[in-house]
Parts: C-alpha cells; sequence; structure tokens
C-alpha cells in the first residue's frame, strides 16, 4: 500500500486493497456479467463457449458488441465475418492504448511478465481504481491486480446465471441498473480533478463522442471522443494539464 515512494512494490495487503477499492463497482459489473449472459445465451453460444469468452476476452463493452454482429446459431463463419468482428472491438477497445500509456510510469519499474498480468486484468474500473491510488502517492501494484482479480471473478462467474436465467436480467436499463457502473466511475474521478482547464480535454472528448453517437454509425463514437480528447490535451500548452 505505501505511500509516499517510487520504489516498485507488490504486497498482499495491496491486492486486499484494491479489491475493497473496487467493491463499490461489483453491483454493475454483476448487472452488466449476467446481461452478457443472457445475450449470449439469446445468440446460440453454450454456457461452457459464454463462460470461455468472459474468463479469455474479459471486456464487457467489447463482448455486448460482438455479440451484435455475431453470427445467428447454425449461420457459417466467413473471413469477412472476423475481419468486421475484430475491426469493431478494436475500435470500442481503442480507449485501452491511452489508459496503459497513462500507467506507464507506474508499471515500468516492474518486469515485464507482472505488467502482461496486469495488463491482461486491465478494466476501466480497476484503471479508475488506480489512477486515484496512484495520484495520492500509492505505489503497491497489488491495488491494480487485486481490483482487476475481483472484477475477473465477478465476470466469470455471473455470466453463467445470467446465461441460465437470460431475460430475467436482458434488459438492465429498466430498472436503472445500468446506472451503476457510471455512477461509480464519476466518483472516482472526482478526486482526481485539477481544476477547469484540465478538464478541457474531458469536455470536447464528451462532446464530441456525444455528436458523433448522434450522427455516426456503430461504435465510432467511442473513437471518435477518444482521439478528440487526446488531440485537445496535445494541443494545449505545457502545464495546462496538471
Amino acid at each position: 500500500m505505501t505511500f509516499g515512494s517510487d520504489q516498485p512494490i507488490l504486497t498482499r495487503a495491496g491486492i486486499l486493497l484494491g479489491f475493497r477499492m473496487v467493491m463499490p463497482a461489483l453491483p454493475g459489473v454483476i448487472v452488466f456479467a449476467a446481461a452478457f449472459g443472457a445475450a449470449a445465451s439469446a445468440k446460440g453460444l453454450t454456457l461452457l463457449e459464454a463462460a470461455l469468452m468472459s474468463a479469455l476476452v474479459f471486456a464487457g463493452m467489447s463482448q455486448m458488441v460482438a455479440l451484435e454482429a455475431w453470427p445467428h446459431a447454425g449461420a457459417a463463419w466467413t473471413w469477412a465475418a472476423v475481419a468486421g468482428l475484430a475491426v469493431l472491438t478494436a475500435v470500442v477497445n481503442s480507449r485501452m492504448v491511452l489508459q496503459g500509456a497513462s500507467l506507464h510510469p507506474w508499471l515500468s519499474a516492474h518486469g515485464n511478465g507482472l505488467n502482461a498480468l496486469q495488463l491482461c486484468l486491465l478494466t476501466d474500473a480497476n484503471w479508475l481504481v488506480g489512477a486515484r491510488y496512484h495520484a495520492d502517492g500509492g505505489r503497491d501494484l497489488g491495488v491494480l491486480i487485486g481490483a482487476g482479480l475481483a472484477l475477473w471473478v465477478m465476470w466469470i462467474l455471473f455470466t453463467i446465471p445470467g446465461h441460465l436465467v437470460g431475460a430475467l436480467v436482458s434488459d438492465p436499463k429498466r430498472f436503472a441498473l445500468d446506472l451503476v457502473m457510471p455512477i461509480f466511475f464519476a466518483a472516482l474521478l472526482v478526486p482526481l480533478w485539477r481544476g477547469r482547464r484540465a478538464a478541457v480535454p474531458w469536455a470536447v472528448a464528451g462532446l464530441v463522442a456525444l455528436v458523433a453517437a448522434r450522427l455516426l454509425p456503430g461504435h465510432v463514437f467511442i473513437m471518435a471522443g477518444a482521439i478528440a480528447g487526446m488531440v485537445t490535451a496535445a494541443l494545449m500548452p505545457e502545464g495546462a494539464c496538471e
């Protein structure tokens, strides 16, 4: 958990702290995982296939998007379908490039093997947990790993009942359960506030994403918002975002 030190550290206490810090996100993850399981069942995936997809892919939004382009049960796969699915999921996950880059100063002190494990577990939720912890002076990589492991286990476990009960959680919006994760993200972002000038790239990214969602098909708005925010931050005077 060490604070105020730049020395690389990984402890069991840090892993447990990461688990505790990500707990507010778990209800949203549970609902989202169950919704994925239900959607996978509707697409004809077996329980084993759905569980394996959650375990090996571990990317909630891109898994849901992939199901939208997934051939119906019995339909033949083509190379065009595979390529389209790859491009679609790459666009959805493009934000992870920026998230991973933002963690580089922290991760570079550790070995490649440990970083590979951490990056396999990287999600929006544990990235936010880690970014907040690191901004407060924390340097224990266990926080990122512990939060990621907790999310990974819950994601797999609750894919299974979602697949089994199907329609019961197929529409989280009906009960406003889809708001749990955004509220969690917003709460974690508050301590990272560095003033109005630093918020300009966030605002630009959000505005561009909203406009793109209205005007462009599919999930292009995610890439558009990320690029807009990145370009805005790059064009601002040095130190303006600190």
